[in-house]
């Protein structure tokens, strides 16, 4: 027992034995009762005593050479490192890694040879913060940052275990340039997917209207009716505007069935009375010389009392012989004779107006005023 535990001891008993005389005077004890309270100071001080025994070392502090000395700080070396590059999961997007690398030397082998610490300690770091950040992505520096820095927050040694080494204070960012590139490629993906979104929802629709609604004009009806099912009058009034709006979406004509519903189409054929082929013309008769003849003449526009007319069809038809058309001579002398009946044949002297109206002067010499 030390000096402390002598004091604390014999202390407490002096107050236990005022405070036994105090309570025995007041409450008048028995006699037997000082002998008894006597007995338990007694053995109050011999169990103090007996309990200090046991928790005594074996050595006592004071004969100990180096008694409670404080444990000597672990010596480390360390550096830092600033912006350095190191792979990100895309091409092209370094992350500039800075970090202060601490190390701690390891005992060499007997005959290993001497090398610079600080850079197997910088390489090793190094080769930890890239495993990590080649697998991270770019756009994600600042999650990586915190990553690394548990990551490389425990002392591992290198690969030929001559130092361990960690890293404190990690940074880790982009270039501004990237960032911003990054910034703009992100805003493109988005309004890409946006705009897909809309791409394939605008398709499902038209699908939708085209496929179902409007696949034909019942169909629209249908739909209309549903969207209207409180106003049937409505429905039935837009018939013929739905009977062309699904023929429009299929670029085919309005059924004839829904033509009484259009009012441009109320009075008109169907489509098949419009496009019904006509009958197959009998087979004409073979043409005469007297029909060309009656042709002929339609086509000059010669009338039977014209005399100069009659003059004429007889020159077509000497001409028509002297050409060896028989028949188209026959043919217009057999008009000539219908003509001519019940009126004389003009004079064959007879000198009708030269053409274009001029006459020929009456002192030209040797000049013919007969015109044939």
């Amino acid at each position: 027992m030390h000096s402390g535990q002598k004091a604390m001891t014999g202390f407490v008993t002096v107050i236990l034995t005022l405070l036994f005389l105090i309570v025995g005077l007041m409450t008048r004890w028995p006699l037997w009762a000082w002998p008894v309270s006597v007995c338990v100071l007694g053995a109050y001080v011999a169990a103090s005593f007996a309990y200090a025994r046991r928790r005594r070392p074996v050595m006592p502090p004071e004969r100990q050479l180096e008694p409670d000395l404080p444990i000597a700080p672990v010596e480390r070396w360390e550096c830092v490192v600033r912006d350095v590059a190191l792979p990100s999961l895309s091409d092209d997007y370094d992350f500039l890694f800075s970090a202060t690398i601490r190390w701690l030397p390891q005992d060499p082998p007997m005959d290993a040879s001497t090398v610079n610490l600080g850079g197997l300690a910088v390489d090793a770091v190094l080769e930890r913060a890239r495993r990590v950040t080649q697998q991270s992505s770019p756009r994600r520096s600042s999650l990586v940052q915190h990553r690394l820095n548990g990551e490389l927050a425990t002392m591992l040694p290198d690969a030929s275990g001559r130092v361990v080494t960690m890293a404190d204070n990690v940074r880790l960012k982009l270039e501004e340039a990237d960032r911003e590139r990054l910034e703009k490629l992100a805003t493109v993906r988005k309004d890409e997917a946006v705009w897909e979104h809309e791409r394939k929802w605008e398709q499902s629709k038209r699908a939708y209207l085209g496929d179902d609604v409007l696949k034909s004009p019942g169909s629209a009806v249908v739909w209309w009716l549903a969207k209207n099912d409180e106003r049937i009058d409505k429905t039935v009034s837009d018939i013929g505007l739905l009977a062309e709006l699904a023929s429009a979406a299929h670029d085919q004509p309005v059924p004839s069935d829904f033509h009484r519903f259009i009012p441009g189409l109320a009075a008109e054929p169907a489509p098949d009375a419009m496009w019904e082929p006509d009958p197959e013309p009998a087979r004409a008769e073979p043409r005469t010389a007297d029909d060309d003849v009656d042709r002929l003449l339609d086509c000059l526009g010669i009338s039977e009392d014209d005399p100069q007319s009659l003059l004429f069809l007889k020159r077509v038809a000497d001409d028509a012989e002297g050409a060896g058309q028989f028949a188209m001579a026959e043919a217009i002398r057999r008009r000539l004779a219908l003509f001519s009946q019940g009126r004389s044949m003009p004079d064959e002297s007879y000198d009708p107006e030269p053409p274009y109206g001029e006459a020929p002067p009456d002192d030209a010499p040797g000049q013919d005023n007969r015109g044939f």
